[in-house]
């Protein structure tokens, strides 16, 4: 069930400066104490540059979302579909590439309102799997994913700088 006080909205271009903002803060308040500075910095230069989002937020195959509270914004995902998965590509699956919380949401049932309202696209669009890649280290997230149906099903290669870390590929069906 949806929590009902959460709003969803698509992104178009207009949002890109927000988008690049929250990107950002809550990549580096998740991951900034366990990477290096030199990774991290590296990491967000080539992940959130103002190009690379604006690319992504055109491609017709990927969609993002925040999640707004009062009209403030707690998070965001991102999904992609066919080609523009990074992994997978199959038409019958949607990868789940990013789901971000800023942090004083944390905690709070907006992962899961969320996750659900991920779900809810997908059986909409009549997909049969959502899968994503979540750092192997990260065991808060693959609980949260495990409890969400989600299983290990693979690993594939992820590059934080100069570090080539593992991440667990976990899927669903739907």
């Amino acid at each position: 069930m949806q929590n009902p006080e959460l709003n969803f909205i698509r992104l178009n271009i207009e949002d890109l400066n927000e988008l690049i903002k929250i990107s950002i803060t809550t990549y580096k308040n998740s991951f900034s104490k366990v990477n290096t500075y030199e990774n991290m910095q590296s990491y967000l230069d080539s992940s959130f540059d103002r190009d690379k989002l604006c690319k992504e937020l055109n491609d017709t195959n990927s969609e993002f979302y925040f999640s707004k509270f009062n009209e403030e914004t707690t998070g965001y995902f991102k999904i992609n579909f066919g080609t523009s998965q990074t992994d997978l590509r199959e038409t019958t699956g949607m990868e789940l590439e990013r789901i971000y919380i800023v942090e004083k949401f944390q905690g709070k049932k907006n992962g899961q309102a969320i996750m659900n309202y991920i779900l809810e696209i997908a059986r909409n669009r009549n997909i049969k799997y959502v899968w994503l890649g979540v750092w192997e280290k990260n065991t808060e997230a693959i609980r949260f994913y495990k409890k969400n149906g989600f299983r290990i099903v693979g690993n594939h290669p992820f590059k934080m700088g100069n570090e080539i870390q593992k991440d667990y590929i976990m899927k669903r069906t739907i």
